[in-house]
Formats: structure tokens, sequence, C-alpha cells
């Protein structure tokens, strides 16, 4: 069992067990459950870039049906990646990418809310950005506890709230577009079998307790203000006399003097 701390998660031995964790015997229910639901948020996005940032898959999957013309993956581990780098310092420019997805790559960045920064920055306006994140207030939540000390693959991540995720992207000017849940019935026990998610339980979780799944997925769109400048309309001009006083100008004073005459 691979063990990391804080410093190391950006290694590409930390990005190797992560991956083999999801694709293997225990994580992959909790995989095919995720990767269903980006593929229902991410079927009516277009452009022409999508960049998949640390995600934990190893694989475009979760987004292939997606219409945007070019996918890459970015990252530090030792797979196929299309560019290698860290999710705090994206080597992309500004306003290029229309989709960037987060699949869990909040929860295992060095500093997520710097992830989300540059986000931001290369999105285009209006483009979306799709995250998958673990739910602190749930089964794998209140696991996680037990096994945080030794700092397991996949226990030893931020497991970012909802709700704080939700206020760092409307503090950088996102809106919410759509929410989902899944991952109720994946506890450890059932995990471990390599069992689904039972189905009958997930949809009757999904509708009545949204707030204890144990993944959550956002997709939020980059919003840009623009702001048409208004021009003031002065009653009178002046002139700053040397005095430090504004004193009616030249021709405000020819004006008035005719006026009189």
């Amino acid at each position: 069992m691979y063990t990391t701390s804080t410093c190391e998660r950006a290694s590409p031995e930390f990005r190797q067990a992560l991956c083999q964790w999801f694709t293997g015997e225990a994580g992959r229910p909790l995989l095919q459950a995720e990767q269903a639901l980006l593929r229902r948020l991410s079927e009516g996005l277009f452009g022409y870039y999508l960049v998949d940032i640390q995600g934990v898959a190893g694989d475009l999957s979760g987004v292939a049906d997606c219409p945007v013309r070019e996918k890459l993956r970015l990252g530090t581990g030792d797979g196929i990646l299309d560019i290698r780098a860290e999710g705090e310092r994206l080597p992309l420019r500004t306003d290029a990418i229309d989709v960037a997805v987060l699949h869990h790559g909040l929860d295992y960045a060095l500093d997520p809310q710097q992830v989300l920064r540059e986000v931001e920055r290369v999105l285009i306006p209006e483009g979306r950005v799709l995250i998958v994140g673990f739910n602190p207030f749930s089964l794998w939540g209140i696991w996680r506890w037990f096994l945080k000390r030794r700092g397991q693959v996949p226990w030893c991540g931020h497991f970012l709230s909802y709700r704080r995720v939700a206020d760092w992207l409307g503090l950088l000017g996102f809106d919410i577009e759509y929410t989902d849940v899944t991952g109720f019935g994946l506890s450890l026990a059932h995990a471990a079998l390599g069992e689904g998610p039972p189905g009958r339980f997930e949809r009757l979780a999904r509708r009545l307790w949204p707030m204890f799944a144990g993944v959550y997925v956002i997709r939020a769109v980059k919003r840009v203000s623009t702001v048409t400048p208004i021009r003031p309309r002065w009653r009178a001009l002046g002139v700053l006399s040397p005095r430090g006083v504004i004193e009616p100008s030249a021709r405000g004073a020819m004006k008035r003097e005719n006026d009189r005459t």
C-alpha cells in the first residue's frame, strides 16, 4: 500500500498509485459512476480545446463523447500525457481553453485554490469547468479519518466540501450550472468486493440525501462582466487658478458677459 505526505502529491509515484487504485478492484466501481456523471454533464459542451488537469483515471473515458474538438491530458504522472506540468502552473495561454476537467484534481493538488485560479485564467469567457470531488460528509469522508494518519491512497486527499468549492468558484466569477452526486452505497466493504453501486438505493439516496453522497460533480461557467464606461456630464467647466481655487474658464466668462449685454 502506497503512503504519502502532502509534499509528495505532485510526484509521479503518487500519481501512479492513485491511478492504480481508481482503476483497480476497490476503486473501479466509484470511477465508473464518476465517469457516467462526467459524460452526462459534458455531452452538450462545444469548443476547440478540453484539458483534463491531473485526472485520476489515466484516460479521458469520462469526456470521450464530449463534442470538443481537441482533448488534452495534463499532469505529472508517468502515464500517457499530452502536457507535463503542475495544475498550479498551467503552461497555457490566457483565455485559450473551452473546457477544463478537474477529476479529483482539487482533492490531491498541493494548492487547490491556486489550481482554480489558473483554471479561471486559461478558460475563455463562458468556458466551463467540470469538478469531481470527494464529499467529506459521507461514508468515504468518515472512513478517511481512520486512515488519514497513514496517508494511504486515496484517503490522503483534501476532501473539500461542496460548499467550500462553490464559494471559491463564486469569488472567481463562476456561476454553477449543474451539480450531481453519486457514491452512496460505495462503503469501503462494498467497494472492496468489487461490486457496482446498488442502483435502487443509489436512485433513492440521490433524491432524499444528496448532502451525504460520497462524490459530487459540479459544472460551472466562467462569467465575464462587461462594464460600459459612462462619460460624466459636467455642469460647469473651470480652470485651476494659481491660488488653487477653481475659477470660471475664459470661454464661460465671455459667454456670461455677452449675455449681460
